[in-house]
């Protein structure tokens, strides 16, 4: 007779295992599909010259693909694990599913801080900078507006939809200003502000940062992840069960802040992924934080990457904005999850 908890380690690593395998796949796929298609037998010979470093520079035509859309693909992959570990985080903080890392104007105080440096004809560096500072400073706002109700880890319910609506609040404003500096841009940069408000992963460069972000993110939810099963089911019980509540909550709010910071650096603002990913493994792998923490990083990057695959390819040469390809699927997607919630 099987253990219940060794049954359910088994289920857990095969969950995992499996979307692993899948999040390989979308890489590969990544890499051979585009305007020229790379053949899967050449994948392996163009692998190779990668390892060695000789993509751009003499490497076989596969090779120099494979390296131009790899980057793309990691990045992305990256942007979208942490958007979807920044969705699980909103949504325990707040313990309302509908929670999403732009509902709390994280990425609207990105979005200000990134139009502004592109209004001002700033380098590359200066705008990644400013949408970092953006969303700190609104993150530090709400933080500051909100704080009593982090802290406290009782009157739950209460806290978490002022901390809600102080978010929207703040996004609305963000929003204004961005209308304002839209309105005012001149036309040669308008292009550039537009695809980075949508999200857009054209040119975004492969950066360690990401991933260092991610990884202790990922280390902190996973560790964090039986005080959020509990907090789940008996927010009222939960700190006379030894949880710190207050610490949990404040620790939730601060990582999804970092991490939807950073996802808004790489690619602009990517909408929906934060939000159905984290539902879609809830549905498929049920509620258990310890199954869903892995499950919505590595669903979320595959997502992603299957996004910006179909933005570069569906109009080659033509490329679309990968925010308005995840706002066509996950609007539908999110639609009939609501439905089937409702039922």
């Amino acid at each position: 007779m099987h253990h219940p908890v060794q049954s359910h380690r088994q289920r857990a690593m095969l969950v995992i295992g499996a979307l692993l395998l899948c999040a390989v796949a979308s890489l590969l796929f990544a890499g051979m599909t585009g305007s020229i298609a790379v053949p899967l037998a050449e994948m392996p010979d163009a692998l190779r010259q990668l390892a060695q470093g000789a993509g751009s520079g003499g490497g076989s035509l596969a090779a120099s693909l494979l390296e131009l859309r790899a980057s793309r693909a990691l990045t992305a992959f990256v942007t979208g694990g942490a958007l979807a570990l920044a969705g699980v985080m909103m949504q325990a903080l707040l313990r309302n599913p509908l929670a999403d890392p732009y509902v709390l104007g994280i990425s609207a105080g990105a979005s200000v801080g990134a139009l502004l440096a592109l209004l001002l004809m700033a380098s590359a560096i200066v705008v990644d900078m400013a949408a970092l500072g953006g969303a700190v400073a609104v993150s530090m706002l709400l933080y500051l507006l909100a704080r009593r109700d982090l802290r406290s880890g009782l009157a739950a319910e209460g806290g978490t939809s002022m901390l809600l609506l102080t978010g929207v609040i703040l996004s609305s404003a963000c929003m204004a200003l961005v209308t304002l500096m839209l309105s005012i841009a001149p036309e040669g940069r308008l292009r550039s502000m537009i695809f980075w408000m949508i999200g857009d992963l054209a040119g975004a460069p492969l950066r360690l940062a990401p991933w260092l972000v991610l990884g202790a993110a990922l280390l902190y939810a996973l560790r964090s992840a039986r005080a959020m099963n509990v907090v789940a089911l008996h927010a009222e019980a939960a700190a006379t069960l030894g949880i710190r509540v207050g610490s949990l909550r404040k620790g939730l709010f601060f990582v999804s802040g970092v991490l939807t910071a950073s996802a808004v650096t790489s690619a602009g603002s990517v909408g929906f992924v934060g939000l159905i990913v984290p539902h879609a493994c809830r549905f498929a792998f049920g509620p258990d934080h310890r199954v869903l923490i892995p499950a919505a990083v590595l669903t979320g990057g595959s997502f992603l990457v299957l996004c910006d695959t179909l933005a570069r390819t569906i109009i080659a040469p033509q490329q679309l904005p990968v925010g308005a390809i995840t706002a066509i699927i996950g609007a539908p997607v999110f639609l009939y999850q609501l439905h089937r919630l409702r039922r």
